[in-house]
């Protein structure tokens, strides 16, 4: 049998929930990074107000993009020793990102 070539991870299961955890963030990602390429799209037809949109929605799938490697050496860590917190910031940031896009959505809307 060959030796892996893939590091071993630090509790030593690889399907454990901080590799669920990641993928379900990456999805998040994509999803707000797509959303910000449609918001660009629609930059001619709604003019400039659009742009407001278009930060939030970059800025937040930067700052799932930057903060992940630490949610999940925090999880893995929390795993091998058996005490596992729940990241409740980064949650509570994502939801209030997404009632502004909504709200945001709405007076850009409005406002044409």
């Amino acid at each position: 049998m060959r030796p892996s070539s893939r590091p071993a991870s630090p509790h030593g299961d690889p399907g454990l929930q901080p590799e669920r955890t990641s993928l379900a963030w990456g999805r998040t990602m994509m999803a707000l990074v797509t959303v910000s390429a449609i918001f660009l799209r629609w930059l001619p037809a709604h003019g400039l107000p659009i742009l407001l949109l278009f930060a939030v929605s970059s800025s937040a799938a930067l700052a799932i993009y930057v903060t992940q490697r630490r949610h999940y050496s925090a999880s893995s860590s929390g795993i091998a020793r058996e005490n596992v917190d729940a990241d409740i910031t980064a949650v509570l940031w994502t939801a209030f990102a997404g009632v502004a896009l909504g709200g945001l959505g709405i007076v850009v809307v409005l406002a044409v």
